[in-house]
């Protein structure tokens, strides 16, 4: 166990966490960044970010970039590590990872959301063989190859959009009529001349050709019609799971899974904050997981000024 006592420890380096230790780390602190993965969480699988103020159109990968470059500045400190439970029971907090445990006063959990499986067959055997779950990471396999993405938000057809620009043809297959994207994403990729839709229909199987994905089976959820679509890669975009199977023995969670807050970001426990796309929300968006971050941070410095 390191003996260095942190005054606060982050977990996770998405957008919710390097705000969170930026704003900590401006107030004096002295600050951890826990992260098991490369810095920026779910932007660095986002090919165009278009929504994020004073950007109009920034990669995800750049935007990640800048917001780790300004934790650095600003002297956070910044390791990798996989987290596998807390400590909480005394004023100083533990964080438990792989390899080593680091000590706190107060932690922030920014652990985000991982991306959902189908549960279809073949799903499992053919990931990394065909599946994808990153277009920006995997797109350039498939290049003038036909290709399927599977969703119907802005994800899904953000990321249609972006594969359109290397494959031959890309195949959306949505399970309703309605789309929970945006209306200009959903209107940019009707209007792509790249882009088909199956609407209405849901993933049956994916199918195995010389040991990669060669095809997938979706059936018609109104007629129950079946129909197989020739495709050399397949990207799922069908929602997310919070990252919090770690603190469920100590935190409160909601049905889903998602960390309790209040409008401090406080969780149940005294010293602990959550932030970003792991709490309990209504709109999972990169400007409002920044906010969380600020917000968690300023009262983790509080709740720290009453232990001095």
């Amino acid at each position: 166990m390191s003996k260095k006592i942190y005054d606060v420890a982050i977990i996770g380096c998405g957008p919710a966490g390097m705000t969170a230790a930026i704003y900590a780390a401006r107030a004096g602190l002295n600050v951890l960044m826990l992260d098991k993965g490369a810095p920026g969480g779910q932007m660095i699988n986002t090919y165009e970010v278009e929504n994020y103020t004073g950007f109009d159109k920034i990669s995800g990968p750049d935007l990640s970039m800048k917001m780790f470059d300004h934790t650095q500045k600003l002297a956070v400190n910044y390791e990798y590590g996989n987290v596998v439970g807390l400590e909480v029971e005394s004023e100083v907090k533990v964080v438990k990872t792989d390899d080593e445990d680091y000590l706190a006063k107060a932690v922030i959990i920014a652990t985000g959301t991982l991306n959902r499986r189908l549960g279809a067959k073949g799903e499992e055997n053919l990931a990394g063989r065909g599946i994808s779950w990153c277009a920006i990471c995997d797109g350039a396999f498939f290049r003038e190859k036909a290709v399927i993405v599977v969703g119907g938000g802005n994800s899904a057809l953000e990321e249609a959009l972006y594969l359109a620009g290397i494959a031959k043809k890309v195949t959306v297959v949505h399970r309703r009529q309605g789309f929970r994207a945006d209306k200009i994403v959903l209107d940019r990729a009707q209007k792509h001349e790249k882009i088909q839709f199956e609407l209405d229909a849901v993933i049956e199987s994916f199918n195995e050709v010389n040991g990669k994905l060669g095809s997938v089976t979706i059936k018609n959820a109104i007629t129950n019609e079946k129909k197989e679509i020739i495709c050399d890669g397949a990207f799922i975009y069908i929602g997310q799971d919070p990252v919090t199977s770690m603190f469920k023995e100590d935190i409160k969670l909601n049905p889903q899974g998602y960390i309790i807050v209040n409008e401090r970001m406080e969780t149940n426990i005294k010293g602990v904050y959550a932030a970003g796309d792991v709490t309990e929300k209504e709109l999972r968006q990169i400007i409002t997981a920044t906010n969380d971050g600020a917000i968690a941070a300023q009262n983790a410095v509080k709740y720290l000024e009453t232990l001095a």
